[in-house]
């Protein structure tokens, strides 16, 4: 099962995702049914890497980022992807956008499971650290309910 992680500029909630579920996958012994990336609906940070907020609050939690580099979405991951998994709503229409017409990939949103707490996850970048952590709180259980449906 391959997962493509997507938010904007691919420096914090889809680097912070793809690193959680790959830490998932790992402590649950599932990583060789599982392979995920992630990318970004822009170009603004292609080649950089996630933002040093978020892969301070990744690190406090074992999830480590540093490595990663940001890429913006291409026609081919939506052939390559089993599921490309959008952080908000304006991720998912730029998705929706450029999806090609018998693309085999499905597409959801991050926060789309019962009981989840807000429909998006919210962009920490222009707060304070406070919000890298909430955005890691809502990742690990969204995480954790995709790792779930798909075990």
């Amino acid at each position: 099962m391959k997962v493509l992680f997507v938010c904007l500029g691919n420096i914090c909630r889809s680097p912070a995702a793809e690193g959680t579920f790959r830490h998932l996958c790992q402590s649950q012994g599932t990583e060789q049914r599982f392979s995920c990336d992630s990318a970004g609906t822009a170009a603004y940070h292609i080649g950089k890497a996630p933002d040093e907020r978020m892969r301070r609050a990744a690190k406090a939690r074992g999830i480590h980022i540093d490595n990663l580099q940001a890429r913006q979405v291409c026609s081919a991951d939506f052939y390559e992807f089993d599921v490309i998994v959008a952080m908000d709503h304006s991720n998912m229409a730029n998705l929706r956008a450029v999806r090609p017409t018998d693309a085999t990939s499905r597409l959801v949103m991050m926060l789309d499971y019962p009981q989840a707490p807000v429909e998006e996850v919210p962009d920490p970048y222009y707060g304070g650290d406070e919000g890298f952590y909430e955005v890691l709180n809502l990742l690990d259980q969204a995480c954790r309910h995709l790792h779930g449906q798909y075990s």
